[in-house]
């Protein structure tokens, strides 16, 4: 082998490992530089339906519902709200948002934070819900994806709906 292209065989390399270094360093002085790592509400936005909505995970989620600042909505249909849902949670299911807003206005009205949820890591509902509530005019929407199982596996305040509180 010719002694140039072992040469060339090192240096490229060399030169491409050289060149990443620069390039981190650079983005480390500027006052905007890029992030290294993504947020993962960000990337929950490349899934499919493009969510946009702002999350909660589940500390955030129960601070907001230990210092009482939030009205939890579950997008989930009536009969699996009624089966369990966070404490205090108001059915919302969003096939019917519509219609049934309505009877939640007021209580909307006047919530601080507005946290959508459903069951499942790919569960849309409670996104749509949440684009709904954004669309109505309501500025603090967020998602809590896999809410109630999240919740429910933390052993954290639920409701049943049964006969005598129906």
């Amino acid at each position: 082998m010719d002694r140039s292209v072992k040469k060339a065989l090192w240096q490229t390399p060399a030169l491409i490992l050289l060149a990443l270094v620069m390039g981190i360093s650079v983005n480390q002085w500027r006052s905007d530089g890029l992030a290294l790592v993504g947020d993962p509400a960000a990337m929950a936005s490349l899934a499919p339906g493009g969510t946009t909505e702002p999350m909660v995970d589940l500390a955030e989620a129960r601070r907001f519902f230990d210092l009482g600042q939030v009205l939890f909505l579950d997008a989930r249909p009536a009969e699996q709200y009624a089966d369990g849902h966070i404490r205090g949670a108001l059915n919302l299911a969003w096939p019917r948002a519509e219609s049934e807003f309505i009877h939640i206005a007021d209580r909307l009205a006047t919530a601080g934070v507005i946290i959508a949820y459903c069951d499942g890591e790919t569960c849309m509902l409670s996104h749509e819900l949440a684009r709904f509530l954004a669309d109505m005019g309501f500025a603090d929407v967020r998602v809590f994806v896999n809410g109630w199982t999240q919740w429910r596996q933390a052993g954290l305040p639920i409701d049943r709906v049964t006969p005598e509180n129906g």
